[in-house]
């Protein structure tokens, strides 16, 4: 071979693979072409070498282009890599070469099945030590526009075919409207044998996310917006005693500070160029908490002879968890619950309301800050379809002012919104109730109201409150009986005058006097109506403010503290889950089946977490169960443009917009178009691999996981039962395996609630039953690199037996071969800069057994 040097090594091996035990070199040359094979010889004398190569557009192959393969042994152990640095004539030592053949690309095309058996000779060419395979492919087999390949295999054994960091313009996997969410995307595709002898394609893409920073920078400006709101809305409470002002001082002060922090850190977000994913070593900077660690996407495409192509998707992230914050004092499960604790004690200086309360406050206070400019633009709409030559258009506007009218005195007739009312007007200045003034004969500094100094309603003139009720009823109901005599006055025309519309009958002045007035009596009537509405709603508003103001009051610092920290963990989890409904929508579009399952009850997103439950990962544990819990919270909207996918609306309620192109767009059903919201159902399922889970199941607690096991297969058995009451069962995916989803449900019940260590089958059953369901899968470990690229891996290589017919003989070394090869090995690399994951031996002992990766692609480095 001729010398190279270090700088053209490094120039043209940009895709190289650096285990000795499975890689490919290959050197650019005009004429002839040289590859070097490296195989390792510790341990056997009959290696197996699975690589391929495949020529770019650029580069002079040509009919008559030469080819030679020289296979070099490595013997200095399985452990040892390739670095960077190294040098090609470090590695071809004349004691490690094995032997070398050479073929042209004539050969090749022209040989049977365009594969070539060659024989291996010594360099003095004096005998034959082994046979390498090779075999062409054309890849535009697979997708057109793809360059012609080979693979060279020694015994046949399974084979990775090529890696590319791009895929055709016509490529499902990577056609504009995928382009526009998934980038810089990482492609492997392997050829392996089928049971009945037959080869299947399987390309593997691994993505980068746009969201998992688009989200969370529109989360917390929506957090700072939400905030800045809230300390008018306790400004606008009015003149309150002392005790009350101080604390909204206080709180207001609080709320500042947050928005201070929020802001800085938006800030700071802004500036970020580069990737798209917050790389796990990062995961404890603070002013990178709102982002998911390592969020990426995961397809595998599969393509058998004669059969429709398939395809497998997963997100991969870091569990949702406040790292920056760290974990000494729990998660959020456990801090929520010593919160509610700390605020029952302290209710000496506040009024204390319950957890449920609270949240009906805050869905009382979006419901009016939705409903209010609703019901008026509809009163103003109700006075311009008027003029109209048409009566049944104001009807229909009256019909919708009717409804959202009843919906806004529904909300807000509550008793907690009287109650709130009560409690405010005794935090007013100068009010004393009865059993205070009672007990005091003198003036005396004021006291703090009590939970159970709330004033009686005696106390309190209630009949002012029901009056602006009665004037809300009344103003609607003169409106609805104005509408129909002006209907009856336009009907008694028509028959004595065609001519005369309702228009007429408002506007004309050919018409009686009296007629002309009734336009400005409907317009007095509207206007009334308005003002009643505006002045329940300011009621209600102020009410349920100081009903959140004893919320802050009670707990201030912890509890606004705490919100900062589910704030950050939401947004992880709200980024991964809007980054795998764009994916599974962007995948289901021509299926009407998937669509029509969508918009009648929504899709079930299932988070596959592989935490223990020992030490700081119960902490995070707590965290993601929390912020995975407050995903309920959550619904989307498909709308028509190109653009980016956009949340809105108070931490209670969010809807995030997901844009198709328009021909994408019409093509959706009505209730899809009409900007139906659309629901999602998260589950979560845990159950930990590692050794220190092993502690935890021998010395320590496991019941954290247990209950998250038994309560999320509950919702998801309860998700199950609308989706068969709703959907037909043909809208749902056909899969191989025909096992019922009942049946794999009866059995994900049985294990949820069986006493086993390290009980894998749960996270196998709750994949299988998601993906029979058309939903939304994710996988998670405390950074997404290590313990998830065993998981993803073992899933892609079960579905590949179970619904493709991977020969058995095959399944290890197929498992072997994308962790060893595979985008996830790649994402290792792109973590931490090292193509190991980061397990030990000792460690490895304690994972179930097809949760090991092979040897040579494991070791101890910082994560």
């Amino acid at each position: 071979m001729m010398p190279v040097s270090k700088g053209d090594i490094q120039k043209h091996l940009k895709n190289i693979t650096q285990s000795l035990n499975d890689c490919c070199w290959f050197i650019h040359r005009p004429h002839p072409l040289t590859l070097c094979l490296f195989s390792s010889l510790q341990g056997s004398r009959d290696p197996m070498f699975l690589t391929g190569v495949s020529f770019p557009p650029d580069w002079p192959v040509y009919s008559e282009t030469l080819i030679k393969l020289s296979v070099y042994g490595e013997n200095n152990g399985h452990q040892q890599t390739v670095s960077k640095e190294a040098t090609l004539s470090t590695l071809m030592r004349s004691d490690n070469f094995l032997g070398s053949s050479s073929f042209s690309v004539t050969d090749l095309l022209k040989s049977k099945d365009q594969q070539l058996s060659l024989s291996l000779r010594t360099a003095d060419d004096s005998a034959t030590v082994g046979t390498v395979v090779v075999s062409r492919m054309k890849m535009g087999e697979i997708e057109d526009g793809e360059v012609d390949h080979f693979t060279t295999d020694m015994h046949q054994k399974c084979t990775l075919v090529y890696e590319s960091s791009h895929g055709s313009v016509n490529d499902k996997d990577n056609g504009p409207i995928m382009n526009a969410v998934f980038k810089n995307a990482v492609c492997k595709v392997y050829r392996f044998q089928t049971v009945d002898s037959k080869w299947m394609l399987v390309r593997e893409q691994m993505a980068e996310c746009t969201l998992s920073f688009s989200i969370p920078k529109q989360l917390i400006a929506l957090y700072i917006q939400e905030d800045t709101c809230r300390i008018q809305e306790l400004k606008d409470l009015g003149e309150l005693s002392p005790h009350w002002d101080n604390l909204r001082k206080d709180v207001i002060s609080r709320y500042d500070q947050i928005i201070k922090e929020y802001q800085d850190t938006l800030a700071e977000l802004e500036k970020l160029t580069g990737p798209l994913f917050k790389p796990s070593c990062s995961k404890g900077q603070k002013y990178l908490e709102f982002i998911p660690i390592n969020l990426h996407t995961q397809r595998m495409r599969v393509m058998c002879p004669r059969k429709t192509d398939s395809f497998y998707d997963v997100v991969t992230v870091g569990a949702p968890a406040a790292h920056s914050q760290g974990f000494k004092n729990g998660g959020l499960q456990k801090l929520l619950s010593k919160y509610e604790s700390e605020k029952k004690s302290t209710a000496y200086q506040c009024i204390y309301y319950p957890p449920e309360q609270t949240a009906k406050a805050r869905e009382i206070l979006c419901v009016v800050s939705q409903l209010q400019p609703h019901i008026s633009a509809l009163a103003d709409q109700l006075l311009q379809t008027a003029q109209q030559s048409s009566s049944q258009p104001l009807r229909d506007v009256l019909k919708s002012l009717e409804e959202k009218t009843e919906q806004f005195v529904h909300a807000l007739k509550d008793e907690l919104v009287k109650s709130a009312l009560l409690a405010l007007h005794a935090a007013r200045p100068g009010y004393v109730s009865k059993c205070q003034s009672s007990a005091q004969s003198s003036p005396a500094r004021e006291s703090p109201v009590h939970s159970d100094s709330i004033p009686h309603h005696k106390e309190y003139d209630e009949e002012e409150w029901d009056r602006v009720w009665v004037s809300v009823a009344k103003s609607l109901n003169c409106v609805i009986a104005l509408v129909d005599k002006l209907q009856e006055q336009d009907n008694n025309n028509q028959e004595s005058a065609p001519s005369h519309t309702l228009a007429d009958v408002i506007t004309s002045h050919k018409l009686p006097v009296a007629t002309v007035v009734w336009w400005d009596e409907l317009a007095v009537l509207v206007q009334s109506l308005k003002k009643c509405v505006a002045e329940v709603a300011e009621r209600a508003r102020r009410s349920v403010s100081f009903v959140l103001l004893q919320e802050a009051a009670c707990s201030m610092a912890q509890g606004l503290q705490l919100q900062q920290r589910r704030d950050a963990v939401f947004s992880q989890a709200l980024a991964a889950l809007a980054c795998g409904f764009a994916m599974r929508l962007y995948a289901g579009l021509e299926d009407k089946g998937f669509l029509r399952q969508l918009h009648a009850i929504g899709l079930v997103a299932q988070f596959e977490s592989l935490l223990s439950t020992y030490s700081e990962e119960i902490g995070m544990l707590e965290d993601m169960e929390v912020g995975i819990s407050d995903l309920h919270r959550v619904t989307f909207r498909i709308t028509e443009a190109f653009g980016n996918v956009t949340c809105f609306c108070p931490r209670d309620h969010y809807t995030v917009e997901v844009p198709l192109p328009h021909h994408a767009f019409q093509a959706l059903p009505e209730e899809l178009r009409e900007g139906k919201l659309l629901r999602v159902l998260p589950v979560l399922f845990n159950v930990g691999i590692n050794e220190q889970q092993t502690i935890a199941e021998r010395f320590g607690d496991i019941s954290l996981q247990e209950r998250i096991n038994q309560k999320n297969f509950e919702i998801l058995e309860g998700y199950y039962k609308s989706l068969t009451d709703t959907v037909p069962s043909e809208c749902l995916p056909c899969f191989q395996t025909q096992t019922d989803i009942k049946e794999l449900l009866d059995t994900l019940g049985q294990n949820v609630v069986t006493k086993k260590r390290k009980n894998v089958e749960i996270l196998w059953l709750a994949g299988m039953i998601c993906r029979r369901m058309n939903g939304i899968r994710l996988t998670s470990c405390k950074s997404a690199k290590d313990r998830t690229s065993m998981s993803v891996t073992l899933e892609q290589c079960s579905l590949l037996r179970d619904e493709h017919q991977l020969n058995k003989d095959y399944f290890v070394r197929a498992l072997d071969c994308m962790r060893r090869e595979g985008c996830r090995i790649e994402n290792v690399q792109k973590n931490i800069k090292c193509r190991k994951y980061a397990f030990n031996m000792l460690q490895l002992m304690a994972f179930p057994k097809y949760y090991r990766p092979p040897e040579g692609t494991y070791g101890k480095v910082d994560s």
